[in-house]
């Protein structure tokens, strides 16, 4: 992959990772934090400039701000990550998926979960 395909891809990413962050400010059950997140670390690799706008904004900045400076993730937004995570498991057991496919999500949702609640809240 060239370096020009690279940062569009980033580019990409950094965008569909806030418009998910701005759907999760109207829907109650999508969490915005982590797409926040997710758009700042793309954005840096995609464009500095959408980056900048990300760290000046004033509700997407602080959060950034506060993750680079402290790791901290909000307890709302620990709560809301870990509850989504259980429900989207229950749904998948529910609808009945193979063992193999519940046992790999679960440990990938145990971990992400378990990486979240290790970091502080402040």
């Amino acid at each position: 992959m060239s370096e020009g395909s690279g940062r569009t891809s980033f580019l990409i990413l950094a965008y569909v990772s806030v418009g998910l962050a701005v759907a999760g400010v109207v829907l109650p059950l999508l969490p915005t934090t982590p797409f926040v997140l997710l758009a700042a670390f793309f954005a840096s690799k995609g464009s500095p400039t959408f980056a900048r706008w990300l760290d000046e904004h004033p509700r997407y900045g602080p959060i950034i701000e506060n993750w680079r400076k402290n790791r901290v993730v909000p307890l709302n937004a620990k709560i809301l990550a870990c509850t989504m995570m259980t429900l989207s498991w229950g749904l998948l057991f529910v609808m009945g998926s193979s063992a193999v496919v519940l046992t790999v999500v679960a440990l990938f949702l145990v971990g992400s979960a378990s990486y979240l609640l290790t970091r502080p809240s402040r």
